[in-house]
């Protein structure tokens, strides 16, 4: 029987600055075991989340990941262009933590109320790669609140956070500052993976990054720790 499989989130999720964890999910499982829908729109805030469920409620699927948060997370870092962000993803307000935990909530809560999938919410990749500094501790911080929302919503919570520190402390990498990415930075890596052929691990590994190609997007190792987590997490029990 095929598990239909909703997977919801930001750029990570649609997978053009990012290496796909969706495909490396569905390649886990033999042909026609899973059925992946891709929910994913660059740049979006639990709050833009919030606004697009209806594709997803209107035709169920028997599980649903959520991976929402990174630019929530971002808006309070320094270098971050909030009111650029705040025009050009249409937000009523200025983000926050507060804002985000409620957007989140009232995700879940409308997925299980017209739906009667099974819900994962993933902690959030770790913002650069150094542990110490302001950004990874922004995307913990926003980690901890995603717990919190699955705790009380009876949501799994899948510990993607948790699995690259691991991960990161195992490799030990060069501290390397995190850089927010401009439009232009992000135009520069489609140029060199379209246009150059550069894979985005070559990108990565050019740049001294061991699961990003830049602070934030995933490479092959960190898409693959997305895709692990969610199997554990859902698919594996669900099989």
């Amino acid at each position: 029987m095929t598990t239909r499989v909703a997977c919801l989130g930001d750029s990570l999720t649609r997978a053009q600055f990012s290496v796909d964890y969706l495909g490396l999910l569905g390649r886990r499982h033999p042909p026609g075991d899973v059925r992946l829908a891709r929910f994913g729109a660059n740049g979006d805030f639990a709050h833009n989340l919030l606004q697009r469920l209806d594709a997803v409620v209107m035709n169920p699927p028997d599980v649903i990941t959520v991976l929402i948060g990174t630019n929530d997370a971002r808006a309070g870092l320094a270098g971050y262009r909030v009111e650029q962000a705040m025009k050009r993803k249409q937000l009523p307000e200025r983000p926050s933590a507060g804002w985000f935990q409620q957007c989140l909530a009232a995700v879940v809560a409308r997925l299980r109320a017209e739906t009667d999938a099974t819900i994962g919410l993933l902690s959030l990749p770790v913002l650069g790669q150094r542990l110490d500094g302001a950004a990874a501790q922004a995307s913990q911080a926003y980690s901890r609140m995603i717990a919190e929302v699955a705790a009380t919503s009876e949501a799994a919570y899948l510990p993607l956070h948790e699995r690259q520190i691991e991960e990161l402390r195992q490799a030990d990498p060069p501290p390397i500052p995190y850089r927010e990415v401009t439009p232009a930075a992000a135009v520069g890596v489609l140029v060199q993976h379209a246009v150059l052929r550069r894979s985005l691990d070559t990108i990565s590994r050019r740049r001294g990054l061991v699961l990003t190609t830049d602070h934030i997007h995933q490479n092959s190792r960190g898409a693959t720790l997305v895709a692990e987590v969610i199997d554990a997490g859902l698919l594996t029990r669900s099989a």
